[in-house]
């Protein structure tokens, strides 16, 4: 199995409402790409400073399945759209489970 976890930090100017646009738009994508093995999207909890401010953590059965993902229509609007426009940094890894 492979887990992709990706870590965001908004722009100073990003909005409530264009934060949550983004998780509102992310959850959709399990009932759109079926090769989401699972997938949770949530805000930073606040316990520790200097934490990234949003994670996406999707677990696929196979690389070609995470692939599919990265790749799909949907996705990419989504960043392009949504997330690129609020997006001050981000880092993201791909594992082995």
């Amino acid at each position: 199995m492979i887990r992709h976890v990706v870590l965001f930090t908004w722009t100073e100017d990003a909005t409530a409402e264009q934060k949550a646009e983004v998780a509102a738009r992310l959850n959709t994508l399990p009932g759109i790409i079926p090769q989401i093995r699972s997938y949770a999207v949530g805000d930073d909890a606040g316990i520790n400073p200097g934490n990234h401010e949003f994670a996406v953590v999707a677990d696929f059965d196979t690389v070609e399945d995470y692939l599919a993902y990265r790749d799909h229509p949907t996705h990419l609007s989504i960043i392009a759209e949504h997330i690129k426009p609020i997006l001050a940094s981000r880092a993201a890894v791909q594992y082995t489970v």
